[in-house]
């Protein structure tokens, strides 16, 4: 990649990132693409250059954010440990990416209602591939004998359920650090799987 091309790929993160805290703050549907490059402090023209409008960079804070994701979990799912300790690192990097990408992920939870039919295909389809993950964990763990779960998928439901549900009610002045909820969550779900 040129030097050219990893500025716009920096740029356009850049502006991901803001247009998340922008549609977070103000909701998807009141957010404007002026508001967007006002939190830039760049004119709406050179937002445009970027992308086309407010759903592509919604799409785009969406991918950004799974395909980062995904990444982390298929490398802890390949790596030589017990499905036990590679349910507890995808638990608690599923939970540090939750809270860290509050924003971002915010606007993913519930794709249905916020894309048009021409994205959410791909985008439900890649969700589906992230927790295709989690499944791929809980049966290796079954087929070693590690859980004991009789119905998988429910089992990763509530994982993923309880975990995506962190984001809305954690704050880093509450009473525990990110570390700690992430251990207590880990620690509860490896029981229920166990």
């Amino acid at each position: 990649m040129s030097l050219r091309e990893r500025k716009v790929a920096k740029k356009k993160e850049d502006i991901l990132r803001s247009a998340s805290l922008v549609i977070s703050r103000n909701g998807y549907q009141n957010a404007t693409m002026e508001d967007i490059a006002a939190e830039l402090l760049m004119t709406k023209g050179a937002l445009y250059y970027y992308f086309k409008n407010k759903e592509e960079i919604l799409y785009s804070c969406h991918d950004l954010i799974l395909s980062a994701a995904m990444e982390q979990m298929e490398a802890i799912y390949q790596e030589e440990l017990s499905s036990m300790d590679k349910m507890k690192k995808a638990i608690k990097t599923h939970l540090d990416i939750a809270i860290r990408e509050k924003e971002v992920f915010n606007l993913i939870v519930k794709p249905e209602q916020l894309f048009s039919e021409d994205n959410i295909e791909e985008i439900i389809e890649k969700r589906d591939q992230y927790a295709r993950i989690f499944d791929k964990i809980i049966a290796e763990g079954v087929k070693r004998g590690e859980f004991t779960v009789s119905d998988k998928k429910m089992a990763r439901m509530i994982i993923l359920g309880a975990t995506n549900w962190v984001q809305v009610w954690y704050s880093p002045e509450g009473k525990f650090k990110k570390e700690k909820v992430e251990d207590i969550y880990a620690e509860y779900f490896l029981k229920m799987l166990a």
